[in-house]
């Protein structure tokens, strides 16, 4: 049968067979241990909503050959809210916000023992505590590094720990505690940052990654996308993500707070947050990639689909907004016939060399 041809105005463009032939293609080339150039990175970010499906397929082959049909469960604790002196455009939390949220200082040792018991309780595998800070001063970080053997000793979780810029000292002090990974976002490009805060820099962000790095310590970074950031600026930072060798990479969708600079950006649609998950997964082939914040509100009836890119997700509520509840994501995840696990498939992924497709993928 001939393959239907594809018409834009009075030309055809392309066929059904010919896009994809194309992704596929691309989708072989990682599995067998290639890297994407920026060529290949901004074509996918630039492919047609009729090309969309031809993606996700594509990309659901690396997805699978990685993680199999599993899903890893994140669940985050907002130890410390508000009273951050960074002035970070998108963030409800920093000094030039005036968003209506709750504001207190870190949280005591019950209620961080409670909050992890909830994380148990919601199937998470990992136990995020995040404070807003430029850093942690000296008593959060003693706090911090007391409460995470406590929290290891009852509960079998993994440790995040998001604490904002950190110093080598720092980093090794979290690894002797028994963190297992910090979360620091690069959000953006080194060329887009300056756009969206001023009181750091794009390079602070990647000395505490290098700093943790050094420690031992995993690295979870990501980025945030709809802040007015051009196609070139994400792919940036996925490559950037690649050259630190991430093993966990957040993508948000920007939650346009009401009080924040950012409150009246709205330039995102389902489909674009599908692709943008599509290239984080072609460029990171065996990086976690976890659909984070916004996703609710960005993707909508779309969010099962960005599981075919995506292998994690967190459950409950974010910082300051709250998220869907668990009970719709665990019936979205079997309704897709996946598996939740809380194992260490994400923890370590394998390496590319030498990768052979799966034959039943």
């Amino acid at each position: 049968m001939a393959s239907r041809k594809i018409f834009s105005g009075a030309a055809p463009v392309a066929t059904v067979a010919e896009y994809s032939t194309r992704w596929h293609s691309m989708a072989s080339r990682v599995l067998a241990g290639e890297s994407l150039d920026k060529t290949d990175a901004l074509a996918v970010l630039e492919s047609t909503d009729l090309e969309l499906l031809d993606v996700l397929a594509a990309v659901w082959r690396v997805r699978h050959h990685f993680f199999g049909s599993t899903v890893q469960l994140f669940f985050l604790m907002n130890a410390k809210s508000g009273l951050c002196p960074e002035d970070c455009g998108y963030c409800s939390q920093s000094k030039v916000s005036e968003a209506e949220i709750p504001r207190y200082n870190l949280l005591s040792a019950p209620k961080l023992l409670a909050a992890a018991k909830l994380a148990v309780e919601r199937q998470s595998k990992t136990f995020c505590i995040v404070i807003s800070a430029r850093g942690p001063s000296e008593r959060e970080m003693d706090a911090v590094c007391r409460i995470v053997p406590e929290i290891k000793q009852q509960y079998d979780l993994n440790i995040c720990a998001c604490l904002g810029l950190l110093t080598p000292q720092q980093a090794q002090r979290l690894a002797a505690a028994g963190v297992d990974k910090v979360n620091h976002n690069l959000n953006t490009s080194a060329r887009f940052y300056s756009e969206i805060c001023s009181t750091h820099t794009h390079a602070d962000r990647v000395a505490t990654l290098e700093a943790c790095r050094s420690a031992g310590l995993e690295l979870c970074s990501g980025g945030i996308i709809g802040m007015g950031e051009t196609h070139e600026d994400l792919v940036d930072m996925a490559l950037e993500l690649r050259r630190l060798n991430v093993e966990s990479i957040p993508l948000n969708f920007l939650n346009a707070i009401d009080g924040t600079p950012l409150e009246a950006t709205n330039k995102l649609n389902p489909r674009d947050c599908l692709r943008a998950l599509a290239m984080m997964r072609l460029v990171n082939p065996a990086a976690e990639i976890r659909i984070a914040g916004g996703r609710e509100i960005h993707l909508g009836s779309l969010q099962a689909m960005g599981l075919y890119a995506a292998n994690s997700m967190f459950v409950g509520d974010y910082l300051t907004t709250q998220g869907q509840l668990p009970a719709a994501d665990y019936r979205m995840i079997e309704e897709l016939g996946f598996t939740i696990t809380r194992g260490s498939e994400s923890a370590e992924p394998p390496c590319l060399s030498g990768a052979q497709e799966p034959t039943h993928a």
